[in-house]
């Protein structure tokens, strides 16, 4: 694809600063300007090493704020947008799902409003594997799925994507939809399991997990799914959508477990699994049991398959972590550990 200017909003976060990353990298001519509110999950240290390249610019503002995006659109001059800019974390929308609603639907609109006015050539809605609802011990969902959403922050991204594919229809916008199963990797902030174990265990706290740990999910390293949203930005049939699967489905007390066993090694602690406590799951239905992806599809029509092996992907990740303790001290904050406290009740 020619030379291109994205607006990549969201940029601060976990996949999104990989995003960003990772397009400097491969594609040498084209710039991004990341648009990011900033909130306990946007965190700038997250893309310290490009703030100086001259293709990279930020703005710190809200994508549900109309003017603030109808101005950047119009001074910018974008070709596309690749929205990751979500609040994004299932807990924290069962205690209050108002954000959800702003960010993920408001917003969302906001963009695709803007993107009609100013006739961009791509919309690329990052959306999840959650709004398909629960899975049981088999099968897995394609993209003809029904959505299904258990959970306000589910629902708030189905929500997003339905408006994506009627600005699609109705205003011929040029929207395509990825469906991602979950993300793991280096800068994920330590809300979500694989972080959250990793940081607990090197500081010597308790390893909460729900229920008895039997929850299913399909893990993505998130270098892969990077790679599979450019091939979309890129290639990708408008109006269409493209489930993005790891094709590594685990127990979450597998994943837990196998963090305890790669940190043993790595570490003088030899006695990490004593510390494992099962708790009480809070989200009680919202916790669906299973989520897994067909991603035939995106395999088939853009030759793209995930290249990282679990195992491996997950050493990798908790290695980043030994190297960057200092990032993820400097990431929690007073407000975190109040949102621990309620979740975990310690």
């Amino acid at each position: 694809m020619a030379k291109l200017k994205l607006l990549v909003t969201g940029g601060a976060g976990f996949i999104g600063s990989n995003f960003i990353r990772y397009i400097l990298k491969e594609h040498p001519e084209w710039q991004v300007v990341n648009l990011d509110k900033l909130t306990y999950a946007g965190n700038l240290s997250n893309l310290k090493d490009v703030e100086g390249t001259l293709r990279y610019k930020f703005i710190k503002g809200d994508i549900a704020n109309h003017e603030l995006v109808d101005k950047s659109f119009k001074e910018e001059e974008f070709d596309a947008v690749v929205n990751f800019a979500a609040e994004s974390h299932v807990d924290r929308s069962i205690l209050d799902a108002s954000p959800f609603i702003e960010t993920n639907v408001k917003g969302t609109q906001v963009l695709l409003e803007a993107t009609r006015k100013y006739k961009l050539g791509r919309f690329i809605q990052i959306s999840t594997d959650e709004v398909y609802g629960s899975l049981s011990e088999t099968g897995k969902f394609t993209e003809e799925s029904i959505l299904q959403p258990n959970s306000p922050y589910a629902a708030s991204k189905a929500a997003a994507d339905m408006l994506c594919r009627a600005y699609y229809k109705t205003y011929e916008v040029p929207v395509i939809i990825t469906r991602s199963s979950n993300n793991y990797g280096p800068y994920q902030f330590p809300e979500k399991l694989i972080p959250l174990m990793i940081r607990n265990a090197l500081n010597g706290r308790e390893l909460p997990v729900y229920g008895e740990g039997q929850n299913v999910r399909d893990w993505l390293f998130v270098e892969d799914n990077c790679w599979a949203i450019d091939l979309v930005l890129q290639k990708g049939q408008v109006g269409e959508i493209y489930n993005i699967g790891g094709n590594s489905e685990k127990k979450n007390i597998e994943v837990v477990e196998l963090i305890c066993s790669i940190l043993e090694r790595k570490t003088e602690n030899r006695a990490l699994r004593t510390k494992i406590r099962f708790i009480k799951d809070p989200r009680g239905v919202a916790h669906d049991f299973r989520y897994a992806l067909d991603y035939s599809k995106i395999r088939k029509e853009l030759g793209w398959n995930p290249q990282q092996k679990f195992e491996k992907g997950l050493e990798r990740t908790i290695q980043w972590y030994l190297e960057n303790q200092e990032w993820v001290k400097k990431v929690i904050t007073g407000e975190y550990q109040e949102y621990y406290r309620k979740i975990y009740r310690v």
